[in-house]
């Protein structure tokens, strides 16, 4: 029998996904960004793309490393 106080249901907590929450957000803004700019030259955007992807990758592996 559980006691009267205690709630019935139990809460899960979901740690975020660092990860795939910045390289979502990074693909928005450059789809924005080409949507926005249509001179904008898809070789300059490469290398914005790869810097993001690894600092979503850094964060991602520094969020898990202090849990």
């Amino acid at each position: 029998m559980r006691p009267d106080n205690e709630p019935a249901v139990r809460r899960r907590v979901h740690r975020t996904d660092w990860m795939a929450l910045l390289t979502g957000l990074l693909f928005i803004v450059t789809g924005i960004l080409f949507i926005a700019i249509p001179a904008l030259e898809p070789l300059v955007m490469l290398p914005v793309i790869l810097g993001g992807l690894g600092l979503a990758g850094l964060a991602a592996i520094l969020a898990r490393a202090l849990r």
